[in-house]
Formats: structure tokens, C-alpha cells, sequence
């Protein structure tokens, strides 16, 4: 199902009107923080998210900016569709692929539905709102794409599990993102991958995950770093790594193994 409306516009300049962000999953943590914080900033909105009544809660709750709700579900083709279209209709200044879903279980156990849902959600969904909103960044010369990813994404050795699926989602994001960037950076469109660790929002307790114990980060630091994060140029903005030299040796050990293979069949494969 999807619905748009308008709501309460306060009076703005035109340079604040110009300034429009399209934020996925913006019912609830970290998209509802980017929707507080970016209004504050004198962005428009655009909030999407499956839950009608979440929306009109964030419209409340921001009086004095535009912001048009749009229920969507990214979990089907028309939900898609939906959001797609309006990131090519709209001059969209900033777009935020933030909206998730989990559904941790054992890769032989979980359901096919289930597993489609979240490929939907966090592959296709964010890679085709993109293909949607950059021809008019493009045009423009300018425009900002942050897709909400997470540590988890650089996890794939690491024993978790139930999380194959969600891992491989992850890390599609990551190498999305890097490889827009290096084609789109050139053309004026700033693109980064925004990946979090354990974040206190509803995420696991719709899963049935109690982490209270557990120390996490705020959502209103992470939405902190990914701001600044753009300010300060990074593709990947990891919000709790202190040491930014790790992920540069990860990301170099990836460009070594990729420019480590020749045409020949290495030595390992070949018959003694």
C-alpha cells in the first residue's frame, strides 16, 4: 500500500525549500533522528516507512517543517516502485537508504519468504531508490546518498549464527557504495556507507532480541556521525571505530588480492 500527503509547511527560504531528503524507515530510530535532525538543518522531507501512524507521529512532532509521509513497503515490488518513482520525479538533495529488517535464524531454517523479504529490503531496495535518484544528482551536479549498512558487514569470518543472509546484505551495501562513490564522486554526488554496531533502537526487539544488557550506541550519534562523516569526506563511516587505520588495512587488503591474480592458474590449483 502506498499513500502521500502533504502536511503543516512552515515559511522558508528558498534556498532552505531547495534542499529536499527522502529517508526510508524514518518511522523509528535512526531514520526518525536523520528526519529531526535534517529538518533542523532546513531540509524538506520525505519520510517513508510501512506504518501510517509512525509517520503522522514524525509529522507532528516536526511542526515547523515540509514533510510529506509515504507509506511504502520496500518489501514488495510495489512498494519499490512506489519510492522509485518519487526519487525521480523529485529534485532530491539527500537520499537515505535507511529502512532494515533482520530476521536472524539459521540459514537452513529460514523461511524463503523471509530470507527474499530481506534481500528486497536491503539489496534491491536501496540499489534501485539510487538508480532512481542519481540521473537528476547527476544533472544537477550535486546530491548526497547514504546507505544505512553496519560492522556486521565486514563480519563474514566472524562465528554469528543466523545472520548469513543479513551479513551478505551488508556487505552489497559496502561495495555499492564504494563503487558509486569512485563513478559518481566525479560528477558531484557525494555517496557514503553508513555502518553502526549495536544501535538502541526497536531493530532487534522486533527481531525478539533483548540487548538492554548489552552497551550500545545511540542513534542520535550515529545520525552524528554520518554528518559528519560527510563533512569529512569518508566513504565508510563506522560511528565506534576509534581506529580508522583497520578498516583502511581491510579495504587494502581487499585492492591487494584483487590486483594479486594473474591470467595464470595459481600454484595451489595445479596438478604435482
Amino acid at each position: 500500500m502506498t499513500d502521500q500527503t502533504s502536511s503543516s509547511e512552515a515559511a522558508q527560504t528558498p534556498a532552505s525549500r531547495s534542499r529536499l531528503a527522502l529517508i526510508t524507515g524514518a518511522s523509528s530510530g535512526i531514520g526518525q533522528v536523520f528526519a529531526h535532525r535534517l529538518g533542523a538543518e532546513g531540509h524538506n522531507l520525505i519520510v517513508v516507512g510501512r506504518r501510517r501512524e509512525r509517520l503522522e507521529e514524525l509529522v507532528a512532532a516536526l511542526p515547523g517543517v515540509s514533510v510529506r509521509p509515504l507509506v511504502a513497503d520496500l518489501a514488495t515490488d510495489a512498494g519499490v516502485q512506489a519510492v522509485a518513482e518519487v526519487c525521480a520525479a523529485e529534485e532530491l538533495s539527500l537520499l537515505v537508504n535507511n529502512a532494515g529488517v533482520a530476521h536472524y535464524m539459521p540459514f537452513t531454517v529460514l523461511p524463503a519468504d523471509k530470507a527474499s523479504e530481506l534481500l528486497r529490503v536491503k539489496v534491491a531496495a536501496p540499489t534501485l531508490l539510487a538508480r532512481a535518484a542519481v540521473p537528476g544528482m547527476v544533472a544537477r551536479g550535486e546530491g548526497t546518498i547514504i546507505n544505512v549498512a553496519g560492522m556486521v558487514a565486514f563480519g563474514g569470518p566472524a562465528p554469528a549464527q543466523g545472520r548469513a543472509v543479513y551479513t551478505g546484505t551488508l556487505a552489497h551495501l559496502v561495495a555499492l557504495s564504494q563503487q558509486l562513490h569512485l563513478e559518481l564522486s566525479p560528477q558531484g554526488v557525494q555517496v557514503q556507507v553508513l555502518c553502526p554496531g549495536v544501535v538502541a533502537t526497536e531493530f532487534h526487539e522486533r527481531q525478539g532480541i533483548d540487548l538492554s544488557a548489552m552497551p550500545r550506541m545511540s542513534a542520535g550519534d550515529v545520525v552524528t556521525a554520518s554528518l559528519r562523516g560527510l563533512m569529512l569526506g569518508e566513504v565508510v563511516c563506522a560511528p565506534g571505530a576509534e581506529r580508522t587505520d583497520l578498516l583502511e588495512a581491510v579495504f587494502g587488503a581487499d585492492l591487494a588480492a584483487f590486483h594479486g591474480q594473474s591470467p595464470q592458474l595459481a600454484q595451489r590449483y595445479r596438478m604435482s
